[in-house]
């Protein structure tokens, strides 16, 4: 807990699994204080749970990626995932990234399970589809994000 414990961890580890690997990407969707977002990539890196580098994109900044200890991760983010989607959805609302079984194409909902095939998946199991509110949502925080900073 004295590495997971605070809610802005979880959410940049959700960033990282959804394809973030640059600062300013994870501050947007994080919406967290910029000095809180260094501190916690700091610690988890510390941690061994992500690796920075510096990217190949002109300007040069920093890049961050999970490491196998991060990757190991997904399990409980998937279980959050769940829990929020079952308690915190309006009724009648769609999930806001809908994950797919690679092998057959089941929808696995919020299961870690594929009802179809009859087998447990993992991340690398699953294809991702955000639905189009959440990715009107990303952008949206993107595009404030932009005006605030000019």
């Amino acid at each position: 807990m004295s590495i997971l414990g605070d809610p802005w961890t979880v959410l940049i580890l959700r960033e990282l699994f959804q394809g973030a690997v640059d600062f300013e990407e994870i501050l947007v969707q994080t919406d967290a204080p910029p000095y809180v977002l260094a501190e916690r990539l700091e610690v988890l890196e510390d941690e061994g749970m992500l690796i920075s580098s510096t990217g190949d994109r002109l300007p040069v900044r920093r890049e961050y990626r999970l490491t196998e200890k991060g990757q190991d991760f997904f399990p409980v983010l998937y279980a959050l995932r769940a829990w929020g989607e079952t308690w915190f959805k309006p009724d009648g609302s769609d999930f806001a990234v809908r994950f797919t079984h690679r092998v057959c194409g089941n929808d696995v909902g919020l299961e870690s399970f594929c009802a179809h095939c009859k087998v447990f998946v993992g991340k690398s199991d699953l294809l991702r589809q955000p639905s189009r509110q959440w990715e009107e949502e990303r952008a949206s925080r993107r595009n404030n994000f932009r005006k605030r900073v000019g």
